[in-house]
């Protein structure tokens, strides 16, 4: 089975922070994306969505000190729900658990002084990763 969200959004509020009892970094922050359409009258239409994202450790880390409200990221994770109690009700939320981001934002933008800069990326010495599509493994077809 398959359990993977790719996003590109823009960031609705600054990531924020938070540490488990076992001193875990976790971090949450919300992504919008906007649909455009013309509707059956050419009328321009808009749909935001909203999608809740959430970065553990190291992930948390980085999101903190490289992204910022209204900036534009990719983001790569899986989907999760998770429910609890409160006040004598089950609640629940459904949201990216992300196991990558990237910075999408151009250095050349109109706040690029205010910008934060986008974290290296992670170095592969070279070598395909597992999960490259263009791993040759002499299949003859």
């Amino acid at each position: 089975m398959l359990n993977k969200v790719m996003v590109i959004g823009r960031l609705g509020r600054d990531p924020e922070i938070k540490y488990t009892d076992a001193g875990k970094a976790v971090c949450s922050f919300s992504v919008a994306t906007t649909e455009y359409w013309r509707d059956k009258q050419g009328e321009k239409q808009e749909k935001t969505e909203w999608i809740n994202v959430v970065g553990w450790e190291r992930l948390a880390d980085q999101a903190q000190s490289y992204l910022q409200k209204g900036s534009v990221v990719y983001i790569e994770g899986k989907l999760s729900t998770r429910s609890w109690e409160q006040e004598g009700q089950k609640k629940y939320k459904t949201e990216v658990v992300a196991s990558q981001f990237r910075f999408l934002d151009s250095k050349n933008d109109s706040q690029g002084a205010d910008r934060r800069e986008s974290p290296p990326p992670p170095s592969n010495d070279g070598k395909p990763s597992n999960d490259s599509p263009y791993i040759d493994d002499n299949v003859p077809f």
